[in-house]
């Protein structure tokens, strides 16, 4: 056997037994982690360009004709005042049928509010006639009970 550093030695078998002692069990169980080094990188320089240079700005991107950004459509101002005079008018018209659907709703509860205000009159001059019908048949009652 070396006396290298280096060398591993194979771990001894485990002993359940109580007899083991806890130096061995602290190396076994608790390796030390070496960490990888790491490569040297080049310097990336300096970012600042001065403003009139012309690798400033966006670039124009070479698109194939089937790749699918050069397929995109693009709108001119005027397309896009179409559009947008298009969608006004669509949401006036809606707004406008949302308006008579409500004049529409309105009508409808007023003619209700009508139909249960005459029902209720009637109710009442029901109930005043249902009344007097009882108040007077107890009075013709009573008087035949006194004859």
């Amino acid at each position: 056997m070396s006396s290298d550093p280096t060398e591993v030695k194979p771990n001894p078998p485990e002993r359940s037994d109580s007899s083991s002692s806890s130096v061995d069990s602290q190396e076994i169980h608790n390796p030390v982690p070496i960490r990888p080094r790491l490569p040297n990188r080049k310097s990336s320089g300096t970012l600042i360009v001065p403003r009139d240079s012309n690798q400033v700005g966006p670039l124009e991107p070479d698109l194939e004709p089937d790749d699918v950004r050069a397929m995109s459509p693009r709108r001119t101002s005027e397309d896009i005042e179409v559009m947008g005079r298009e969608a006004r008018e669509e949401l006036h018209k809606h707004a406008r049928a949302l308006q008579d659907s409500l004049l529409m709703i309105f009508n409808r509860i007023e003619a209700v509010r009508e139909e249960h205000d005459k029902l209720d009159s009637h109710n009442k001059f029901l109930q005043k006639y249902i009344g007097d019908l009882m108040s007077t048949s107890k009075i013709t009652a009573s008087n035949r009970g006194r004859k």
